[in-house]
C-alpha cells in the first residue's frame, strides 16, 4: 500500500491536477485489486471523501470494477468521463502524506500474507465482486450519513488487499466491515 501511495505522490508532484486516468496508468490496467484498492483509499481518506459528489463517484466506479469482475473481463473498461475526472495535486498530496492513511498502510503491508487462499484465490471473485457491488450502491447514501464513507471504504479497501495478496483472512475482514456499514447505513437510513 506504501509503494501504490508513494506513487499517487508522485503523480501530485507533476502538475496541478491529476486524474482517474493518470491514477490508472500508475497501478495498471489488468489488475482488479489495485484499482479497487485506489477506490477504497479514496472512500476511506479523511477530507477525501467529504467532498460532495466524491462518493457517489467512488460508487459508480467501484459498481463498474465490480460488475467487469463479475462478467469475468481480463482488463478493465471505464468511460471517458470517468478517467477525465480529476482532484488537485495538493489534496492528493495532502492524503498521501496523511498520517491516517500511512499508518494503516504500514499497518496492513506487515500484515497481510498468503493465508486461506480458498477465499482469496480466483473463486473468491464471486464473493468479493458481489459484496463490492453493495458497497457500490451504498456509497452515494454516505454523502448523508456521518462516518459511513469511510467504513465502505475500508471494505472495499481489505477486498482490494485479498485480491493483491491472496490474503483469505481479508476477505473475511471485508465481510465483517461490509456487514456493519451496510447495517448501520440502513439503521441511519430509516
Amino acid at each position: 500500500m506504501n509503494e501504490m501511495l508513494d506513487r499517487f505522490e508522485h503523480a501530485a508532484a507533476k502538475g496541478d491536477r491529476v486524474s482517474l486516468d493518470d491514477l490508472m496508468d500508475l497501478v495498471g490496467r489488468r489488475s482488479f485489486g489495485p484499482i479497487l484498492l485506489l477506490a477504497g483509499i479514496i472512500m476511506s481518506a479523511p477530507g477525501i471523501s467529504d467532498i460532495p459528489g466524491v462518493p457517489t463517484m467512488v460508487g459508480i466506479f467501484t459498481l463498474t470494477v465490480s460488475v467487469q469482475i463479475l462478467v469475468g473481463r481480463h482488463d478493465l473498461w471505464l468511460p471517458g468521463w470517468m478517467l477525465r475526472r480529476s482532484v488537485s495535486s495538493g489534496r492528493l498530496k495532502k492524503m498521501t502524506e496523511s498520517k491516517w492513511i500511512r499508518r494503516p498502510a504500514s499497518w496492513i503491508d506487515k500484515f497481510t500474507s498468503r493465508r486461506l487462499e480458498a477465499l482469496a484465490g480466483p473463486g473468491s471473485n464471486f464473493i468479493v465482486a458481489p459484496v463490492c457491488t453493495l458497497l457500490a450502491l451504498v456509497c452515494p447514501f454516505t454523502e448523508f450519513i456521518p462516518l459511513s464513507g469511510p467504513g465502505v471504504g475500508a471494505a472495499i479497501v481489505a477486498f482490494a488487499i485479498s485480491l493483491i495478496a491472496r490474503d483469505g483472512l481479508m476477505t473475511l475482514i471485508g465481510l465483517a466491515i461490509s456487514t456493519v456499514t451496510v447495517s448501520l447505513a440502513i439503521v441511519a437510513a430509516f
